[in-house]
C-alpha cells in the first residue's frame, strides 16, 4: 500500500502578477461561481525546482540535489551542430550531424533556407536526466575530437535507468518513434493555486519620465494588471513511487535522496514564489499555514472548503478555520484519511517548518 503525503498550504500574496496569461493578465479561474486568482502548477513547479534553495540541499555523501537534476530543452541538436561548425566541420555536415542527434529524441523543425541550423531544433522540449545529458555531452566531445558523424549505436542516450530528482517527482512524457516508452509517472501531484476568496483584477496606470528632458510630459505611459489574495495550494506525494523512481540507478542512494528531496520540496513550496513581475511588485511571500498529512488511504484535496468564497476582515484566520473544519468533517463521514498530521501556523506561532520536514520523512 502506498504511503501518501498530502500538503495543504495557505499563502497570502500582496499585489502581484505571479503567473500571466497570453494577454499579460494574472491567470484566473471561476470556482463556486466567483472569479479567483490562479497560479498554474507548471509555474509553481518550475519556480521550486529552479530555486537555489531546492538545488542546494546537501545529501549525506556531500553531494547536492542539484547534481541529480535534469534539463528541459529543444536545442540538443542545435548546440551540437554549432560546436561542429566551430571546429571547422562544413556547415552542411554540421547541420546533418546535429539533426541526427536531435532525431534520436523527437521530430525536428522544418527546413529553413534562411537558417539551416533551425532544422536541428526539436518541435517540443524534452526533459533529459543529468545522466542522459552527460552521455550526450560526452558523445559530442568525442565527435568533435574525431570530426565524424554519430553512429546509430552512439545515439542511444535515453534510458529509464536514472535517478533525476525532478523527473522522479514530476514525471516525463517521452515516447521516441521506434523505441520503448521512455516516459515516467511522476510521484508528485500539484494543484493550481487559487485564492480562497473572490477577486477583481486591477489596473496599474504608470508613466516613465525621460531624465534628459526638462519638460513635464511623460516619455512613456502604460498599464499593468495585478491582483492580491490568500491562495490555497494542495500537493500529493506518493512516497513509495518517488523512492521507486529514484532507485532506478542507485538503490543504496534512493532512501537518502528520497527524504532529502521531500524535505527540499516542502521547504520550496513554503518559501519560494513564482518569479513573474517580481521586480515590479516584490511579491515574495512565505506560507502562513501548512497542514501536512501522512497515510495510506485515498488522498483528497480540501479545496471544497473554499467553494463558498471566504469573506471577512481576517481572511487568513477564517481560511484556516474553514480548512480545518472541512478536514474534520471529511474524517467524520469517510473515516480518517491520514494516520497522522502536523500543522505549522505562522499566525499563531504553532509548529515549525523543521517539524514538518521531519514529520514527512519519519
Amino acid at each position: 500500500m502506498s504511503t501518501f503525503i498530502q500538503l495543504h498550504l495557505l499563502t497570502s500574496y500582496p499585489p502581484s502578477n505571479l503567473n500571466r496569461d497570453d494577454l499579460g493578465r494574472p491567470k484566473t479561474a471561476v470556482m463556486g461561481g466567483k472569479t479567483r486568482l490562479r497560479v498554474s502548477s507548471q509555474s509553481l513547479k518550475r519556480a521550486w525546482r529552479e530555486s537555489d534553495l531546492f538545488k542546494s540541499v546537501t545529501l549525506d555523501d556531500g553531494s547536492k540535489i542539484g547534481d541529480y537534476m535534469g534539463k528541459r530543452t529543444k536545442r540538443v541538436g542545435y548546440e551540437a551542430a554549432k560546436k561542429f561548425k566551430d571546429i571547422g566541420v562544413p556547415q552542411k555536415d554540421a547541420v546533418a550531424w546535429g539533426k541526427q542527434i536531435a532525431e534520436a529524441f523527437a521530430e525536428t523543425e522544418a527546413k529553413d533556407k534562411k537558417d539551416p541550423f533551425k532544422e536541428t531544433i526539436l518541435k517540443q522540449p524534452i526533459h533529459l536526466s543529468h545522466i542522459e545529458f552527460k552521455k550526450l555531452n560526452d558523445l559530442i566531445s568525442t565527435l568533435c575530437r574525431e570530426k565524424r558523424p554519430p553512429t546509430d549505436e552512439e545515439l542511444e542516450f535515453l534510458s529509464k535507468e536514472h535517478n533525476a530528482v525532478d523527473i522522479a517527482m514530476f514525471g516525463r512524457m517521452l515516447a521516441v518513434k521506434g523505441k520503448i516508452d521512455l516516459g515516467l509517472e511522476g510521484a508528485v501531484q500539484v494543484s493550481h493555486a487559487i485564492t480562497v476568496h473572490e477577486v477583481a483584477v486591477e489596473d496599474d496606470y504608470f508613466t516613465a519620465v525621460d531624465d534628459l528632458n526638462d519638460g513635464p510630459d511623460a516619455a512613456h505611459i502604460g498599464e499593468t494588471e495585478f491582483g492580491s489574495g490568500v491562495f490555497y495550494l494542495y500537493l500529493c506525494v506518493n512516497r513509495d513511487l518517488l523512492k521507486e523512481n529514484l532507485e532506478k540507478k542507485d538503490p543504496e542512494l534512493a532512501g537518502n535522496l528520497t527524504n532529502k528531496a521531500l524535505q527540499a520540496l516542502v521547504e520550496a513550496a513554503a518559501k519560494v514564489s513564482p518569479t513573474g513581475k517580481q521586480n515590479s511588485f516584490a511579491s515574495r511571500a512565505r506560507t502562513s499555514y501548512l497542514l501536512a498529512e501522512k497515510g495510506s488511504d485515498q488522498p483528497r484535496s480540501l479545496s471544497v472548503a473554499f467553494l463558498k468564497p471566504v469573506r471577512g476582515e481576517d481572511v487568513l484566520a477564517l481560511s484556516v478555520k474553514e480548512l480545518e473544519k472541512r478536514r474534520e468533517n471529511f474524517d467524520k463521514v469517510y473515516g480518517p484519511c491520514a494516520d497522522a498530521f502536523k500543522i505549522m501556523n505562522a499566525e499563531t506561532g504553532e509548529g515549525s517548518l523543521e517539524e514538518i520536514k521531519t514529520f514527512i520523512t519519519e
